[in-house]
């Protein structure tokens, strides 16, 4: 009887041991390696083509994903965090809720010897000095706002005598305030717009919150308000971008109110004024070949994906993604900017840039 017990006993401690660490794979007998993958919210098209490309690579890769809506809570993804972390998941793929949590979520994870990769929402540089094994995997948000910049000075110097004076007069449909998106996206857009040469006039600027519903009832009041007075539509995501042109559709602002198909000028858009987003959704570039949508700006969501998925992926298999270059080339910056978390020399090595690019018909 009491080798029999010793005999549970070690059973029970080896059972314990895979749960801990993870699954096993039944074909080869191997710990299968486990990826928590904690979301701030599924609402979004950008995010959520960022969670399916997670999983597609996690299929791939014969690795378990525990993929986690935190439906816009900080406490519910810190609450997700926990749970993850008592089943034994130490590597995550993170878009947070808020930067200032992620000081916290990397010291948990440090704590059991893990490491994260965060994307779309920027980490503090604190987070990632709290360990070799927690990345920054996403895009300078500035780039975004002085892609959109370019865009619209290219347009308007094709169409000079729509903004006589150089003088821009905009209505900027703005993500969530305080999100460093919405921060930086409206900084790299106005200093990319000076340093252009151009003076902007904000006719109407408010936030959308992301969402296009929203997006679509500011621009409903700000037409009925402002029609003839604006000349540049600007929307810091793809989806409010779309919101904004079903009002203006809606509301006849378009060159032939009798036919809003046609694009009686040439100018690329149906609209009286170019709309830009920002994302490249496949429903902001079908938009475009509608031409509708003037032109897009491409957040590489599965770019981002991938490179957070690699990080993490390196660090459960050999300890370590320092140095690591992806499989589309992507190798960790090597200069510092402006923009946080990559103000900080020490950490240049944890930060891997996924590159912005202009999505134009031409």
């Amino acid at each position: 009887m009491k080798k029999v017990g010793i005999f549970f006993m070690m059973v029970l401690l080896a059972a314990g041991t895979v749960f801990a660490t993870g699954s096993k794979d039944a074909d080869s007998g191997k710990k299968k390696i486990v990826i928590g993958a904690l979301i701030r919210n599924l609402n979004e098209t950008f995010v959520r083509d960022y969670a399916d490309n997670l999983q597609k690579l996690a299929d791939e890769n014969n690795i378990e994903l525990k993929l986690l809506d935190g439906n816009s809570l900080v406490a519910t993804q810190l609450d997700q965090l926990n749970t993850l972390l008592t089943q034994g998941v130490k590597y995550f793929v993170i878009i947070p809720q808020d930067t200032s949590a992620t000081e916290q979520m990397a010291k948990a994870i440090n704590a059991r010897g893990g490491g994260a990769a965060f994307s779309n929402i920027q980490p503090s540089v604190a987070a990632l000095k709290v360990g070799s094994n927690f990345y920054f995997a996403s895009s300078p948000e500035t780039v975004a706002g002085d892609i959109q910049a370019q865009i619209a000075a290219n347009y308007f110097k094709n169409y000079p005598d729509r903004a006589p004076g150089n003088v821009i007069n905009m209505i900027l449909i703005e993500g969530q305030l305080g999100h460093p998106a919405q921060v930086s996206r409206k900084k790299g857009l106005m200093e990319g717009l000076a340093r252009r040469g151009y003076n902007v006039n904000l006719v109407a600027e408010d936030t959308a919150n992301w969402q296009a519903d929203q997006a679509q009832s500011k621009m409903d009041a700000w037409v009925a308000a402002h029609a003839g007075k604006f000349n540049l539509v600007i929307a810091q995501n793809d989806d409010m971008a779309l919101g904004a042109i079903e009002s203006l559709l809606t509301n006849k602002y378009t060159d032939d109110p009798a036919d809003p198909t046609k694009d009686v000028d040439g100018d690329g858009t149906v609209l009286k004024v170019p709309v830009i987003g920002v994302d490249a959704t496949e429903t902001g570039v079908q938009s475009m070949k509608e031409h509708k949508m003037y032109a897009t700006v491409l957040q590489d969501s599965v770019g981002q994906s991938s490179t957070a998925f690699e990080l993490m992926y390196q660090c459960a298999a050999t300890g370590s993604a320092i140095g690591y270059t992806t499989k589309a080339g992507l190798s960790a910056a090597t200069k510092v900017t402006d923009e946080d978390p990559v103000t900080d020399p020490s950490i240049l090595a944890q930060c891997y840039l996924v590159p912005f690019k202009a999505i134009t018909r031409d």
